[in-house]
Parts: structure tokens; C-alpha cells; sequence
């Protein structure tokens, strides 16, 4: 009797211990391409000379799909891209949605695609095809939350925050109703979403992840979620945060918010060139030499909430695009604005960009070459070194050295709205990078630029 209840509790643990294991480790749609991969494995050398390029397929076709969205990662390639960061493409919560479709950020299955987008063999060869085109793919990760359609409601409700009547609520402090706040002190809840994320770079071959408000996620659990997927491969990992010690081990980026702010400051006559000048310093005082910032004059939040770049920046937007790839860090398009997109995207609604060339696809074409190809603009773990060049009108010049390996290329810019004159205490022969035009700077010369005009000089 005593052996058959030993054997009994054996067989009772074994089920228990399958029945975890198929909670925490997804398998559904699952396929090795990792041993198919036609793309290096992420290196060091791919973020110093990396563009990023923000997808939001809802809204980047009339279509909204995958398969309309791979037709063109050949023109990304164009660009300079070499990281693709793809907006949440997971099912949809609608219990509690916003809008008629919904947010992106209320996920409401972490191992699944949105049909809205199309199949996962779809999304296979949007990797795929990215891949072949020496880009790497990163999927938006959204831990702080889930949608209220999320299977964990039902099936692990503890996984979740709750109040005194202990009801699930959403995030304290926000307005982001439509998505029920996650309990990190749950362990299990831990492992569940590490496993998920696990599944998209071990099963369906991702590089790395943007993670949403990463600065609400413990960094405890990100340090060791990010060490179980290098364990697999390099991942790059973006954070959506700017806080330092989320770069000490999980993140290799994170945003550069108050530089961008410092831009729309500047546009709108509300700073200037000096201080520019202040946010470098404190960048260099705040992050260790290896953190990487992303530059940015758009992205989907600041389109679709605070205006689109022409409404932010206005007949400062060239000057500005260009300073995202000259200044230290990496330079990020979002959707649309490789195509002058002057249109605030709804969010919680299906919109579409308008694919018309205009000013800045050749522009960006030129610049994310530039980037790729000069040691010069290197933006990450060794970026190249940054020096502040002293000019005659300190308020209205923007002007700075980036130097590495033996290349130097200048950027000096107006940043006010009327022609100025100025010296600059820099010598040297130069070509004006866009222009094309030869330029020899000498300490006592007067050199003039019209409102907002820049120059990119390559050293002879």
C-alpha cells in the first residue's frame, strides 16, 4: 500500500509540473529559424553605425498588413536601416478598448500576431526578408500591462494589481483604462512573461525588443530577462525611458527625451545653441561612455499626441533631421516621415501614410549613408568624440566636431530664424557633405548662413 501511494504522488507531481511548464513556455505557432538565419548574429559594430526605423504597420498601408509592409524594407535598406523596431503586432484587447480598434499597447496574447496585420508565416517573412536585407528586427514589448481580454485575467488573476476590494485595476496615476497593471511580485508572473519573450528571439528568430515604459518594469526582472535571451543569441534591446541604470546591463538605448525637447525648444525660439550645448555636458556627466541615446525628431507618441514635426519644428525640421544623425547616438524614422508625412496619425483608428517622395527620402538616403559609412558619426558603445566648436555668435550658431579613426566631419548650423554672420575657431579644408561644395576655414573669416541653413563638412 505504502509503494502505491509513493508511485501515486509521483504521478500526481509529474502532471503538476506539465502543466506549469506548458503555462510558462508557449508552443503554439512555434518554428526554429533561428539555424536559417541569413543575418549576422547583433555586434557592437552594427550600433555604432545603425539607423532605426519605427514601424507601425496598422498605418504604414492602405492595407495595414505584413505582407504590404515587407514589399518596401528593401527601400528601408535605402535609408541606411539596419534596425527595425516593429510596433506591438499581438491580438488586441477589446474589453475596455479605446477607439474602434483599439491600442497596440493592450495586448491581449503575447505568443500570437493581430490577424488585422495578417498570419505569423506572414510575419516570418517580414523577418525574413528583413534579414536578408541586413536588418535586424526588434518587437515592441509591452510588460508594465496587459489588455482585459488577456488570458491571464481568467486563468491567473494574481498575476495582476489589485485594490482593497480586490478588484484588478490599471496602472495608478495614468489614464490607460483599457489595460489592467501587472504584480511584479508575483514569481510565476515573472517567468511567464520571460518565457513569452523568449519565444519570439528562440522560435521566430526577433533580434531584440523596444520595451514599453521601461522604467515601470523592475529593472531586477529586466537585467535578468535580458540575460536569458542573450543566452539564446545578441539581442539589442531599446528602452522606452531614459533612466541611466536601465543601460547598466539591460538596455543598449534609451531615449533621448530632453535632447528632443531641447529641439522643439530651439525651433520654436524658446532656446538656443548654448543650451544645446548644456544638454551635452549633462549627457556626459548623467551616462557612462557606452550608453547609447536615440535621436529623434518623431516617433508614434509625438505625432499622434503632441503634432507632427512640422507643427513642432516647422522650417527648422531639415536642419534638426540632420542633427539626429551628426550628434552622438542613433538616429530613429518613424513611419511616414521618409515621405514628408505632415499628418497627425490616429491611433486608435485605422489611418494610412501617404508614400509620396518628397524632400526627405533623398535627404535621409544621403545622411543614413553617411552614417553607415563615416567612423566619424559612430553613435555607439565607442561613439566617436564630440567637441563643441567655439564661434563668434555663441546664441545662433550650432557648431561641433565628431572625430574618430582619422575622419572629422563638422556640423555647423543656424538655429534662429534670420540670416546671421559668424567666425568660427576652426581651421581646415573642407567639402560641404549635401552641397558637395568645397569650404576652407580660417579663424579670421566671415562666413554667413540663412535661417535655419546648415553645413555637414567632411575633412579633406
Amino acid at each position: 500500500m505504502n509503494r502505491l501511494l509513493i508511485w501515486l504522488a509521483i504521478f500526481a507531481i509529474a502532471i503538476s509540473c506539465k502543466d506549469v511548464k506548458k503555462e510558462e513556455k508557449p508552443t503554439e505557432n512555434v518554428i526554429d529559424t533561428t539555424a536559417s538565419t541569413s543575418i549576422a548574429p547583433m555586434n557592437n559594430e552594427v550600433m555604432e553605425t545603425a539607423v532605426i526605423y519605427e514601424a507601425n504597420i496598422r498605418q504604414y498601408s492602405e492595407e495595414g498588413t505584413f505582407n504590404e509592409f515587407t514589399k518596401d524594407i528593401p527601400q528601408l535598406k535605402k535609408l541606411g536601416v539596419k534596425i527595425l523596431w516593429i510596433m506591438p503586432i499581438y491580438p488586441i484587447s477589446t474589453t475596455k478598448s479605446k477607439g474602434s480598434l483599439g491600442s497596440y499597447y493592450a495586448v491581449s496574447d503575447y505568443t500570437k500576431v493581430n490577424s488585422e496585420f495578417g498570419t505569423i508565416e506572414d510575419f516570418r517573412k517580414l523577418v525574413k526578408t528583413a534579414h536578408e536585407n541586413d536588418i535586424y528586427v526588434i518587437l515592441d514589448w509591452v510588460a508594465n500591462h496587459t489588455g482585459w481580454d488577456h488570458h491571464w485575467i481568467k486563468e491567473h488573476p494574481e498575476y495582476y494589481t489589485k485594490n482593497d476590494k480586490g478588484e484588478i485595476v490599471h496602472t495608478e496615476g495614468t489614464d490607460w483604462t483599457d489595460v489592467a497593471d501587472l504584480n511584479y511580485d508575483n514569481m510565476e508572473m515573472r517567468a511567464s512573461m520571460r518565457n513569452a519573450m523568449k519565444y519570439w528571439v528562440e522560435q521566430e528568430d526577433v533580434d531584440g525588443f523596444r520595451c514599453d515604459v521601461a522604467g515601470m518594469v523592475p529593472v531586477d526582472f529586466l537585467n535578468k530577462t535580458v540575460e536569458a535571451l542573450e543566452a539564446i543569441k545578441p539581442v539589442f534591446m531599446l528602452a522606452e525611458g531614459w533612466e541611466p541604470e536601465l543601460m547598466e546591463e539591460a538596455f543598449d538605448m534609451g531615449y533621448d527625451w530632453d535632447t528632443h525637447h531641447k529641439m522643439n525648444a530651439i525651433a520654436q525660439g524658446k532656446a538656443t545653441a548654448l543650451d544645446w550645448d548644456k544638454r551635452m555636458v549633462e549627457i556626459d556627466s548623467m551616462y557612462a561612455e557606452d550608453d547609447i541615446l536615440m535621436n529623434f525628431t518623431s516617433n508614434h507618441d509625438e505625432n499622434s499626441w503632441n503634432g507632427t514635426v512640422e507643427e513642432r519644428l516647422g522650417p527648422a525640421k531639415e536642419l534638426f533631421a540632420a542633427l539626429t544623425y551628426v550628434a552622438p547616438g542613433m538616429p530613429l524614422i518613424y513611419s511616414g516621415q521618409e515621405y514628408d508625412m505632415d499628418k497627425r496619425l490616429l491611433f486608435f483608428e485605422k489611418d494610412t501614410i501617404i508614400k509620396t517622395k518628397g524632400v526627405f527620402f533623398p535627404l535621409y538616403e544621403k545622411l543614413g549613408t553617411l552614417k553607415n559609412e563615416n567612423p566619424a558619426l559612430h553613435g555607439g558603445k565607442k561613439a566617436a568624440k564630440y567637441q563643441d566648436l567655439k564661434t563668434s555668435n555663441d546664441k545662433s550658431v550650432l557648431a561641433f566636431k565628431r572625430e574618430k579613426e582619422g575622419q572629422i566631419v563638422l556640423f555647423i548650423g543656424n538655429v534662429s530664424n534670420e540670416p546671421i554672420s559668424f567666425k568660427v575657431q576652426e581651421t581646415g579644408k573642407y567639402i560641404d557633405y549635401l552641397s558637395q561644395e568645397k569650404l576652407e576655414l580660417k579663424p579670421n573669416s566671415t562666413y554667413k548662413l540663412d535661417a535655419w541653413q546648415y553645413m555637414i563638412l567632411i575633412a579633406e
